[in-house]
């Protein structure tokens, strides 16, 4: 039985595709490189600030040496643009008050670094919508790895087989499988739904709708 359900961020609470894409393509010309379109910056989002930047990058045929000043610029002008793009989803707002009156408690699992997973959650969500919440932290490895969820875990005082692990991505449900956790996959995020098939999730849900549903809500 699940007491806890951990939420991925991007891609599956917020769509945090405009802001990131502002930030990296700024941080791009400051590097003397075109911009991306919003379908290749979404390609790159999903492992961290340092892969968004290498894989943009590489799919310039830059120097992969320049990744460090990528990063550097990226999260320089992520500081002010993501405020300019990260929605909620339709939905997730009611979805989360709902949760909110049952007994399950909330949490954020998050390879975004951690000072922007926390001004967000502040800045988006009512105060105490979350149990725990982490971004990536220096001495902790991030997803794929088991260390982010297993410290949300720890955090809540939960075993980790009694949480739900929910992303839109296969680095989410990798997470899940290497932390012990059961997954789920939502399609509205950035990695297509055959993708996610081919991880083999638990289960799946195309909507916040089904999501609710799912849940028992």
């Amino acid at each position: 039985m699940n007491t806890a359900l951990l939420f991925d961020l991007d891609g599956t609470l917020i769509d945090s595709l405009p802001g990131i894409g502002k930030a990296l393509n700024l941080a791009l010309a400051d590097l003397g490189l075109p911009a991306h379109s919003d379908t290749s910056v979404r390609s790159f989002i999903g492992d961290g600030a340092r892969m968004l930047v290498e894989r943009a990058l590489i799919a310039h045929r830059a120097p992969v040496d320049l990744t460090t000043a990528g990063v550097t610029a990226f999260q320089t002008h992520y500081a002010s643009c993501w405020q300019d793009g990260s929605p909620m989803y339709a939905g997730i707002a009611e979805l989360l008050k709902k949760l909110q009156a049952t007994d399950l408690q909330l949490a954020v699992v998050s390879n975004k670094p951690h000072a922007f997973t926390s001004a967000i959650i502040e800045t988006l969500f009512p105060a105490g919508t979350f149990a725990a919440y982490t971004g990536a932290l220096e001495h902790l490895a991030i997803k794929p790895s088991a260390e982010l969820a297993q410290l949300v875990a720890d955090q809540l005082d939960i075993d980790p087989a009694e949480c739900l692990f929910i992303g839109d991505s296969t680095i989410d449900i990798q997470t899940a499988k290497n932390a012990g956790m059961a997954n789920l996959a939502v399609t509205w995020g950035y990695h297509d739904r055959q993708r996610l098939i081919d991880e083999q999730p638990d289960n799946l849900v195309d909507s916040v709708a089904q999501l609710a549903q799912y849940l028992g809500l």
